[in-house]
């Protein structure tokens, strides 16, 4: 998803629609590009807090479970893939198949929960890391693609995208 141009028309458009709609959850784009540009400024990594927390001026993320950085490590190099094969899962014969796999069943029942710090700016919103489509096929979820790795210019595009008519 981070490769907007590669998208489908139809594609942008879906991704557009959801982050607009996560966006004017949080108080509107300009506060959800913030939460993620303090995000992105946040070392070591936000989703490793051992407090499973990101807490900023303008509202916080949570989830619940602690996400070691080893996990995180493997999901990075996982995600190179699903650009790739357009699959999180490697093919089964692969050699880091089962590794990968093993990491869906471990971060698929997570749950984030965004939410602004003023109940006015919006009711929040929350999500989960992956869409299993079938068996064989899992992808990121793109709202947390966006949230904790596409850039910020590339998720200011999707907000901003003009679909066509």
């Amino acid at each position: 998803m981070c490769d907007f141009n590669a998208l489908t028309d139809e594609e942008k458009k879906l991704h557009h629609e959801k982050l607009l709609q996560c966006a004017d959850n949080f108080g509107g784009k300009n506060f959800f590009l913030h939460l993620l540009e303090s995000i992105r400024e946040t070392k070591p990594h936000p989703l490793i807090a051992a407090n499973s927390e990101f807490s900023m001026e303008l509202g916080t993320v949570k989830w619940n479970k602690v996400i070691f950085n080893d996990k995180l490590q493997l999901l990075l190099k996982a995600r190179v893939n699903e650009s790739k094969q357009n699959n999180l899962l490697p093919a089964r014969e692969e050699k880091g198949y089962k590794k990968v796999l093993n990491l869906v069943r471990t971060l698929k029942p997570i749950v984030f929960h965004v939410k602004p710090a003023h109940k006015e700016d919006g009711p929040g919103f929350f999500f989960q890391p992956f869409d299993v489509i079938d068996a064989n096929t899992t992808k990121l979820n793109p709202v947390f693609d966006a949230l904790f790795f596409c850039s910020v210019n590339t998720v200011k595009k999707i907000l901003n995208y003009e679909p066509k008519a």
